[in-house]
């Protein structure tokens, strides 16, 4: 099972000596052996995103200085991004601190881990590491709406922290940025980096029987309980890209107030106002939990 445990608190990285925390992403330190799994993920994933990936992501893909025969030098993406969106990446020993995260994404800084998983760590991932981030991430950042939509929820990350309501917006974006689907012409694509950098993940949400695969509702999303240590239980489903630049532009003080108080949803619940594209049987998880 590929699967990483996504978050935004600070988890067993050391606090750097930059206030940023972050670090040179050493890249003439890689040894061959990193670069070796870099490249049999990245090949691996190549072979299985055609026809499942969306448009964007792959366009964003061809258009980097990224390939399989090594690990992306961050200096090198971030100079095609600036060109294009006006990203860059930046390396982190870790997962960061919220405030520290949303900084970042606020100014257009993506953190990315600079580390890479061990050959025996191919299909599970307790932090994500350069290739969830730069593989899974980085091509979306070079499309404009992503671009946005991504600074907006650095933004908005760090009032929802003034507020107390950081649970709540940390749920949009992991149904979105991580875990998201969209509509496109041909079918259902991945457009969620923690889907399009595992390689079982994505069979999964597009292909197996088990979850849910629902039309993507803000309140009902800020509501859901989302899984990090398994595959997820449902997928919201956005009909285009475009959709994420509304969500950029929204006022979500108000929803915060509305929603505040209110039961929140497990995460493979299926509620009778749901726009159901899939119902899903429930088996994986059900026998996960037998």
């Amino acid at each position: 099972m590929d699967a990483v445990k996504h978050g935004l608190a600070a988890g067993a990285a050391s606090r750097p000596q930059r206030a940023d925390w972050t670090i040179d992403q050493g890249w003439s330190a890689y040894t061959p052996e990193e670069h070796a799994v870099w490249k049999t993920l990245f090949e691996r994933q190549s072979r299985l995103l055609p026809g499942r990936a969306c448009d964007e992501f792959v366009e964003g893909m061809k258009k980097l200085p990224i390939g399989p025969e090594q690990i992306p030098d961050f200096r090198e993406l971030s100079e095609v991004l600036m060109e294009r969106t006006g990203w860059q990446v930046v390396a982190v020993p870790g997962l960061v601190p919220d405030e520290v995260f949303f900084e970042h994404l606020a100014h257009r800084r993506f953190p990315a881990g600079h580390f890479i998983r061990k050959p025996h760590e191919l299909d599970y991932l307790e932090e994500p590491d350069v290739f969830h981030d730069v593989f899974g991430h980085v091509p979306m950042l070079m499309n404009p709406a992503i671009a946005d939509y991504i600074q907006a929820y650095g933004e908005g990350g760090l009032r929802a922290q003034k507020l107390g309501v950081l649970d709540k917006l940390a749920r949009v974006y992991w149904y979105t940025v991580e875990f998201g689907l969209v509509r496109q012409a041909e079918g259902l694509r991945v457009y969620g980096a923690g889907i399009a950098s595992s390689y079982t993940e994505t069979v999964f949400a597009l292909e197996d029987a088990s979850p849910n695969r629902i039309g993507f509702d803000l309140e009902r999303v800020m509501r859901t309980h989302y899984r990090i240590d398994d595959f997820q239980e449902s997928y919201f489903v956005i009909d285009n890209l475009d959709r994420l630049l509304e969500l950029a532009r929204i006022d979500f003080a108000p929803i915060y107030e509305r929603i505040a108080g209110q039961p929140d949803h497990q995460p493979g619940t299926v509620l009778p106002g749901d726009e159901v594209i899939t119902p899903g049987t429930g088996q994986y998880h059900r026998g996960r939990r037998g």
